[in-house]
């Protein structure tokens, strides 16, 4: 791969991140921390950015990805987690929210009359390019990278630009949640970004389009990985501030319930009726790469594990069921999202940073297999109780451990999880020894 082609494909990996709620969290971040901002920032770009580089680190490192990954715990839990994953990360959640955010951005404002008539054709017509554009993996570097990814940067560096040297009201006071840990909080709002889950999707698609280029070893594969990780981390780092900036700015001058709210004040301030169609292009461009993407990902993975299905066949249904779920409404859609997220983000960091450790402990399953139970005990819980099931003691438990009122209750447990594991592990070593010796 030449300079270019690492480019595009760096492009290419940003546009398929870069969708709704990459737009819509930094800004209320940026109102709600205040003087606090850039912690808070911090704190986010570790888990909107870091995190999810981290994926794709650990995937590019191993031969099959994180189906390997996953079955260092047992191979049913690496297809079981990873169909929850794909599925919720695709036409179960996340293709339908942005498609939804895009209609809200792209389309509402401009209506005198709302009607789900004018949802379905937007996303009649917006599924139908996406089914197009995602028949062909093999061209998405041209596609995403080339083209479409190019206008997407400019009509951010243009709202960004014009929102950094036209606002200069003070940062106001933070919001309760933001006057203390403002870092540990604005860490917590990067899950709202899924990157991190949807690296596990998009890693094999990125390892796909370098393989394409000609690259075959592991050591390379993981090289040219990192590259396009950087160019697109580093872009989606500056966007964050950038938004996340804006909404500090404008926290004086208005009450706003969401992202979604501070931008479009934002752009009408800055350049009236014309920054209500700029804003309304970047969310419904941001958004079709995002969903592209993801339904290129969901197909890939599901035709290799059920390699009787046909390839087109998978995207048609990805695209029907996405298409379907879209047409509920945003509000029924996020309201799964946030339980799901604290159920399924704390399990793939501990999988993932045992993944960087897995030769020091030799690959025990037992460990592995600790930490994620653990681990999973905690975060279902947790999940549970923000769908607003009540579970009684284990929810009074869980506030008792240290860092619970953080939203990290789930590291005792998954630590303490690691150590049994290595317990076990280490008194099997001894027992197996002991037996050997016997023999002779």
């Amino acid at each position: 791969m030449n300079k270019k082609d690492t480019l595009f494909t760096g492009l290419m990996l940003f546009s398929m991140f870069f969708g709704a709620g990459n737009l819509i969290f930094p800004p209320f971040l940026g109102v709600e921390s205040g003087t606090s901002y850039w912690l808070a920032i911090a704190g986010f770009i570790v888990t909107g950015v870091g995190l999810p580089f981290a994926v794709l680190a650990a995937i590019s490192l191993v031969e099959g990805g994180i189906q390997t990954i996953g079955n260092r715990v047992h191979p049913l839990f690496s297809i079981v987690f990873m169909v929850i994953i794909y599925l919720c990360i695709g036409p179960f959640l996340a293709i339908p929210r942005n498609a939804n955010v895009a209609y809200n951005m792209g389309i509402k404002p401009f209506l005198t009359t709302d009607s789900a008539l004018y949802l379905f054709l937007f996303t009649f017509i917006f599924f139908t390019l996406t089914y197009t554009v995602s028949l062909n993996p093999s061209k998405m570097e041209k596609y995403l990278g080339k083209w479409i990814t190019p206008i997407l940067l400019l009509s951010m560096i243009i709202l960004c630009i014009t929102g950094f040297t036209q606002l200069d009201a003070p940062f106001q006071t933070p919001v309760a949640d933001y006057q203390s840990g403002a870092f540990f909080k604005g860490f917590i709002n990067g899950y709202n970004t899924m990157d991190a889950l949807a690296s596990l999707a998009f890693g094999i698609v990125i390892l796909t389009a370098i393989q394409k280029k000609g690259v075959s070893s592991r050591k390379h594969l993981t090289i040219y990985t990192m590259k396009a990780a950087i160019i697109a981390g580093v872009s989606l780092a500056l966007v964050y501030i950038s938004l996340g900036f804006i909404g500090a700015r404008m926290a004086g001058t208005g009450d706003y319930q969401n992202g979604t709210d501070i931008l479009t004040s934002a752009a009408t301030l800055l350049l009236g009726g014309g920054g209500k169609i700029l804003l309304g292009f970047i969310f419904t461009l941001a958004c079709f790469t995002t969903v592209v993407g993801l339904t290129t990902a969901c197909g890939q993975y599901f035709s290799s594990l059920l390699p009787k299905i046909n390839y087109r066949f998978i995207v048609l249904l990805i695209t029907l069921v996405s298409f379907t779920l879209s047409n509920l409404g945003l509000n029924q859609i996020l309201k799964v999202s946030v339980p799901f997220l604290e159920m399924a983000y704390p399990m793939t960091i501990v999988l993932i940073i045992l993944s960087f450790f897995h030769r020091f402990f030799k690959g025990s399953r037992m460990i592995y297999g600790c930490a994620l139970l653990f681990t999973g005990l905690i975060t279902v819980i947790n999940g549970l109780h923000s769908l607003g099931i009540n579970m009684g003691a284990l929810e009074t438990f869980i506030q008792t451990l240290p860092f619970a009122k953080m939203g990290f209750g789930w590291i005792i447990p998954s630590l303490s999880g690691i150590l049994i594991g290595i317990i076990f592990t280490m008194a099997k070593r001894t027992q197996n020894i002991e037996k050997n010796i016997n023999v002779k």
